[in-house]
């Protein structure tokens, strides 16, 4: 049992441990020698906090045998995304600027998550700053490879996370989400994710100083879990729901919410905005449809979701009117090439004025009130994650056309951000190698249906982790 802990789901993680079957530092021990192994293949993990994580485990090991009961993730690794602060460990954003930026605190996620019993372990890499593009490479730390096969991108920008957890070198993941930098990674890499509707989690990201980002920022940006299942994605999101006073926007409503009557009527869109669908993801589409129906929701085709392409002209806009300002400042850390991403972008788009910005925050409301009409119809949505399988490394930096196929492939992401509903990624299967995933989308703070019809898909379809790196 020992030399397969690693291998083990949260859940059974935790819960050896709770029974004494496995101690803590046999647990933490067995992650760090996995990640010895197999992480100078694809380089996931930047940053190893060995001996913090052998020192939480100690102590969880000592309330054990004092008796003391032991939280729901006791003992549990998992990584942080590079931009999420953990106390006394820099928060580098993979910029070499950043290198020496320790934490005073860690970020609200990570204090959950260690008061559930969970235990820090690494670090995951992210695309530099978050804004060098989809695919998950740094100017500090150089590529993540994705483990189904090194010539695709695990995606990103939680791309370190989804590795590590996709390869068992931890149980969960840390990362965010403002556009499917949790659940595009999680696709790509054959795991779950969940993003949480906006409010849902606390949160702080307030890692550079004092002040806080803008509108944008403040509503887009939601923390969320990884996980090899969806029952550990749903024993994450348990702890991290909640009110934190460092973050007023977190909403107290209850994690689970009343049961709906009869049959949850489920609407499947698998090429939202007709914008093309490939082959393998249309079939992952039909495959989750199938289950659902197995599994007893009322399946049905629609024809499309919300004002699919007005959504994404107005994120666009208003985020890079938000983010204009400091571009000149932020475009020197991004290192050769990492600027091209944002720089194609606001080449196109140009700043809104304030009158114009006005008008786009009276339309961003407007097209959530669509979206919560459309899922008062409908509870859930089912649709694709990305538009393609994994695509190449760098893609959406190469060439205006690389970017514009990035841009619609990850579509439905970028929307349902922009709306702020609850979305939970999971795997189908595999095509020709690699793996194919869904999304499951939910109205405003129903994660819970989300997670159940995921699970439903799940129980039926499997899992396609922990897999060893392919070159």
């Amino acid at each position: 049992m020992k030399d397969a802990l690693w291998r083990m789901s949260a859940a059974e993680q935790a819960e050896a441990v709770r029974r004494a079957e496995v101690s803590a530092v046999e647990l933490v021990d067995s992650h760090l020698e996995r990640i010895a192994e197999v992480n100078p293949r694809v380089n996931a993990v930047t940053r190893l906090m060995a001996e913090s994580a052998r020192q939480a485990a100690a102590r969880t090991d000592r309330r054990r045998a004092a008796g003391e009961e032991l939280g729901p993730l006791a003992g549990v690794p998992f990584t942080v995304k590079e931009s999420t602060a953990v106390e006394g460990v820099p928060t580098t954003f993979g910029t070499p600027r950043f290198r020496d930026l320790v934490a005073p605190a860690d970020a609200p996620p990570v204090a959950r998550l260690r008061a559930a019993g969970a235990i820090p372990i690494g670090r995951g890499n992210i695309p530099t700053l978050i804004l060098a593009g989809m695919h998950t490479r740094s100017e500090l730390f150089g590529d993540t490879a994705n483990p189904w096969d090194g010539g695709r991108t695990p995606g990103g920008s939680s791309g370190g996370d989804a590795v590590a957890v996709a390869t068992g070198m931890a149980a969960l993941g840390l990362g965010s989400d403002s556009g499917g930098s949790v659940r595009i990674p999680a696709q790509f890499c054959g795991v779950a994710g969940l993003k949480p509707s906006t409010g849902r989690f606390p949160a702080d990201h307030r890692v550079l100083g004092p002040d806080d980002p803008g509108p944008a920022s403040q509503a887009l940006v939601t923390d969320g879990p990884l996980a090899r299942g969806v029952r550990d994605l749903r024993l994450a999101y348990e702890v991290l729901a909640g009110t934190d006073p460092r973050d007023p926007r977190a909403v107290p409503v209850p994690a689970y919410g009343e049961p709906l009557p009869g049959r949850v009527t489920v609407a499947v869109v698998a090429d939202p905005g007709g914008h093309g669908v490939h082959p393998a993801v249309r079939g992952a589409v039909a495959a989750a449809a199938d289950a659902l129906y197995d599994a007893g929701y009322d399946v049905r085709e629609v024809r499309d979701v919300p004002r699919l392409d007005e959504a994404l002209e107005a994120y666009g806009r208003i985020t890079l009117t938000e983010f204009a300002p400091t571009w000149p400042a932020v475009r020197g850390l991004l290192g050769e090439g990492g600027d091209r991403y944002i720089a194609m972008a606001m080449e196109r788009t140009p700043p809104a004025s304030a009158a114009e910005l006005m008008t786009l925050m009276g339309t961003w409301l407007n097209i959530r009130r669509s979206w919560a009409g459309f899922l008062d119809a409908h509870p859930l949505l089912l649709g694709p994650v990305f538009t393609e399988p994994p695509v190449e490394p760098g893609l959406e930096s190469r060439d205006r056309a690389g970017r514009d196929r990035v841009a619609t492939g990850m579509r439905l992401c970028t929307a349902t951000s922009f709306v702020g509903v609850p979305a939970v990624a999971v795997p189908t299967g595999t095509v020709d190698g690699l793996p194919c995933g869904v999304q499951i989308v939910g109205r405003a703070f129903r994660e819970d249906l989300c997670l159940d019809a995921a699970q439903a898909i799940e129980d039926r379809l499997g899992t396609l982790t922990p897999v060893d790196p392919r070159p």
